[in-house]
Parts: C-alpha cells; sequence; structure tokens
C-alpha cells in the first residue's frame, strides 16, 4: 500500500431519487470526484442484506448483496422496469434521511416486478452467476423465502421442521421454488452492478476498501445454515453471545448479542467458513477491514441471557492460526486490521505478529499524554489514520461539545498557536502524518455536525440513515480536498 488517501462513504449515504444510495448515478459520480479530488480510495461500510436495527453489521447473509442497493434506474435502462413504474413508489420525504420502513414496504415490490419481467434465466450469465455462488446462494434464498413465509420471524420461531435447511420437507422446496428463484435474481442484479461499478473505479485509479464484520447475525442465513460453526446448544440457541466489555463508548459495555463461533469445529475442518469468507471479501474489494480484529486473539464472551456485556469473559481466539491459513489459502487478500477498543498486550502484540496495517483515529489522540497513540506524531508508517469511524461523532460535532479548556489541549498536543479553525488544523495534521492511508469521513470534509453522524454505539434506534446531500460534490470542494492530500504527499 503506497502513501495515498481516501474517504468513508457507506453507499447507503449516496443521493438518489429512490430512499437510499444505489449502485447507479451516483456512485460513479462519487468516483469521478474522488478522482478529481486526489483520493485513491473509497471505503465503504459492509454491503450485504441488513436486518434488526437496519444495521451492516447484523447482516442475514454474510456472503449476499443488499437488495435495497440495487439501481432501478439501471434496471428501467435493461428493460426490467418503466418510468412509470419508477414513480408509483414513496421513498421517504427527506433526501438526507433513509427511511427504511418504507424502504421495506416498497423496494421489494419494485423488484418483483422486475423479476416478473426478466426471461433471461437461462442466459450464460445467469447460470455462471449461479454456480460460482452455490455454496451460499440456494441456502441464503431459501433462508430469505422462509423468511417471508412466516411473516419475518426470527428462524428459532419456525416450525422445528424448518429450523434446518436438512429438514425441510420436498414438497414444502418445490413450493418454494419461484421465491428462491426471485432471491437468486436479486442477488444476480446486485452483484452485476456491484461488479461494473467495481470494473468502473477501478479505471478511474480508485480502489474499494470493503468491510467485513466479525460476527454473523444470530438470525441469518450463515447461522441456519451452518449451526456447527457456532456455539449453539441442542435447541440450535447460542449458549454465549458477542460483545465488549465496560468502555470509552459504554461504562456497561454492549451487548451485540451474535453467536460465538466454536474455533474448535472451525480449526478441526480447517477453517473453511471463514476461508470461504475471506476470498469472497478478496474477490469484491481491493482492500479489507476486517472488523473487531482483536476477537482472533481473544473475544468477549457474554452469557446468553444477559442484559448487558458487563457479564462477559475473556476467551482465546485462534490469533496466528488463521492468519496462516489465510495466508495460505487467500493469498490475495489485502487486510486492514481494525484493532480499536480495549486491548490487551496480547493484541497488541497479535496485531504486531500478523504485519497488518491497524488504525489509529485522531479523535482519540487529545488525552494530554505524550505516548497516546492516535496523535498524529505516533501513528506508524504501517497505519490507516482516520478523523473518525462511522462510530464516531463527526469532527464538527465533536469539537463543537469542547469546551474551552479541552480545545486548549488539542491545540497543546498539535503545537498550535493562536485561534486557527482547529477543524482543518486536525484534517492537516491526518494528512501529513507517518501513516500509509489517510481516510476521511466524507461528513467531515462537508463540516457537517452530529445530525450527520452515522452509528452511536451501544444504541438501535435512529443509526445508519444519514444521506449526502444532492449537489455538495462541487468542483471546489474536490480542489480543497486535493490540497490535503497534495499537503501530504499523497497523490
Amino acid at each position: 500500500m503506497k502513501r495515498s488517501a481516501g474517504i468513508l462513504l457507506h453507499l447507503s449515504s449516496l443521493p438518489s431519487p429512490y430512499g437510499i444510495g444505489t449502485l447507479g448515478k451516483a456512485a460513479y459520480e462519487f468516483t469521478d470526484f474522488l478522482k478529481a479530488a486526489g483520493q485513491t480510495y473509497w471505503q465503504m461500510l459492509p454491503i450485504g442484506p441488513t436486518g434488526y436495527g437496519d444495521s451492516p453489521y447484523q447482516s442475514s447473509a454474510s456472503f449476499g448483496g443488499n437488495p435495497y442497493f440495487v439501481d432501478p434506474d439501471i434496471l428501467e435502462q435493461e428493460g426490467l422496469l418503466t418510468r412509470e413504474e419508477l414513480c408509483l413508489f414513496q421513498w421517504g420525504g427527506d433526501p438526507q434521511r433513509v427511511d427504511y420502513g418504507l424502504l421495506y414496504q416498497n423496494r421489494g415490490v419494485l423488484l418483483r416486478r422486475a423479476y416478473d419481467r426478466w426471461d433471461g434465466r437461462e442466459e450464460a450469465e445467469y447460470r455462471s452467476f449461479l454456480e460460482e455462488n452455490g455454496s451460499w446462494l440456494v441456502d441464503y434464498a431459501e433462508f430469505a423465502a422462509l423468511k417471508e413465509r412466516f411473516g419475518g420471524l426470527s428462524w428459532l420461531e419456525w416450525p422445528e421442521t424448518y429450523r434446518s435447511p436438512e429438514t425441510i420437507p420436498e414438497k414444502v422446496r418445490e413450493s418454494l421454488e419461484e421465491e428462491v428463484n426471485y432471491h437468486c435474481f436479486v442477488q444476480f442484479l446486485f452483484f452485476r452492478q456491484w461488479n461494473a461499478l467495481r470494473r468502473y473505479a477501478n479505471g478511474q485509479g480508485v480502489y474499494l476498501i470493503g468491510d467485513l464484520p466479525f460476527y454473523s447475525a444470530l438470525d441469518s442465513a450463515d447461522v441456519w445454515a451452518n449451526p456447527e460453526q457456532f456455539q449453539l446448544d441442542e435447541r440450535r440457541n447460542p449458549t454465549a453471545v458477542a460483545g465488549v466489555p465496560p468502555d470509552c463508548f459504554s461504562k456497561n459495555g454492549q451487548l451485540w448479542g451474535n453467536p460465538l463461533y466454536d474455533w474448535d469445529f472451525m480449526r478441526q475442518d480447517g477453517y473453511s467458513w471463514w476461508i470461504r469468507r475471506m476470498r469472497r471479501g478478496a474477490a469484491l474489494f481491493d482492500l479489507v477491514r476486517l472488523d473487531h480484529f482483536r476477537g482472533l486473539e481473544s473475544y468477549w464472551a457474554v452469557p446468553f441471557g444477559e442484559t448487558d456485556g458487563s457479564a462477559g469473559r475473556w476467551e482465546k481466539g485462534p490469533a496466528m492460526e488463521l492468519i496462516r491459513r489465510f495466508r495460505e489459502e487467500v493469498p490475495e487478500a489485502k487486510i486492514i486490521a481494525e484493532d480499536l477498543g480495549l486491548l490487551t498486550p496480547q493484541a497488541k502484540r497479535f496485531t504486531r505478529q500478523t504485519g497488518y496495517p491497524g488504525m489509529k483515529v485522531l479523535q482519540f489522540a487529545f488525552d494530554g499524554h505524550k505516548d497516546n497513540p492516535y496523535l498524529p506524531e505516533n501513528c506508524p508508517e504501517n497505519s490507516v489514520v482516520y478523523t473518525g469511524t462511522h462510530d464516531n461523532d463527526t469532527l464538527a460535532g465533536w469539537l463543537s461539545r469542547m469546551n474551552r479548556e479541552e480545545r486548549e489541549q488539542v491545540r497543546d498536543a498539535l503545537g498550535v498557536k493562536g485561534a486557527g479553525d482547529l477543524h482543518r488544523i486536525i484534517l492537516e495534521c491526518g494528512t501529513r502524518c507517518r501513516g500509509k492511508l489517510f481516510l476521511v469521513p466524507m461528513q467531515d470534509y462537508l463540516s457537517l455536525g452530529s445530525k450527520a453522524r452515522m452509528n452511536v454505539p451501544g444504541t438501535a434506534q435512529g443509526n445508519w440513515v444519514w444521506r449526502m446531500k444532492p449537489g455538495v460534490l462541487t468542483e471546489g470542494l474536490a480542489k480543497q480536498i486535493r490540497e490535503y492530500a497534495e499537503l501530504g504527499k499523497r497523490i
């Protein structure tokens, strides 16, 4: 990885007339903007189908794509939808917020109209897609079809017969065939549009950074179809779930609720599920940010039924054993280690041992200690430096909550005298630091306040909804961002 810069912006945050960002026109325009702004990388959040709370980190399919991101205008160009059909549905009145309720009600109806008009299931491109994705696609499509049949209930609430792909009666499977075909079709659309966007971006010298969630959601095709990979009891309920201990984000820790991996079983079968997952990530992205990387060294296990994360304990993970398997089986994977949070000396040593670049967040830098590892002068070359991530407030929002003494502490830490624009100064310090890659959320280049924050950890409502206002990607803004990249010698 060369010295470079990039922008963090999820697909959902792109402007579009369809309630959420898509893989259509705005994605291509943002790619052009990145090139004009001297940016080499576009980082986004996980692209899988979202589940409870609309979080991209609680996906119903680790290997799938989010149907909401399929662009309707492209479908019109392909003759699968009409302009009249595109105008039939409401997607929300605020172009700067995602209305997931309306998307849930209407997006599937629109995509089914495209499916009804489609006659390409015998085409070579579609047959090839089915063959290449067979290891996960049918399980996901059956899971999605059954979930609709049972009114959206978690698979743990389905009748016993349906709680495993192996026990579904053949007559039921036959009755689901059309629904299964529909969900396969939607995934085909997603990845056809995805691959076209990635080819375009790479052709423009822009490379995509994907985000691989560490855990699978409990209510997912992953756990339903692969229960042996997780710590479940005989009724397939989790014995313990994921979270983190108390930290700066939450005094009671965080209870994520994801089932934990059965690392003993995974070791015995050569970590095949993880290898497939990493191979998938490497095929879709130019770089993969592995979320909660420290969980490979040791993970926080909370007994199932607890109400917060404080009751957990540390358990050992596979550490370098899995990393060696990655290097043997997926040597093309380029990984960024999300090594934030409470890090023990063992977890820090593990990240160094892998050689993967870790993450440094400037909002964590200003506690008054000269040895703070997030201070710009302390960021090592082998690191990815952020002003903040999707879990932080925006830079403008963070600064607005500071009192005068706290602001002076930031100025002292950066060696800045006078009353200069602290927002600009932090961006300049970030781009100048030694870290190979400097990544900035789009909200920070737009100087947006806390209303544009993407997520507040530990909360389940009001997250993941921010969208970029149409028309803000001006030539002037591109020039301004390019100047930061030039200042840091990142072009």
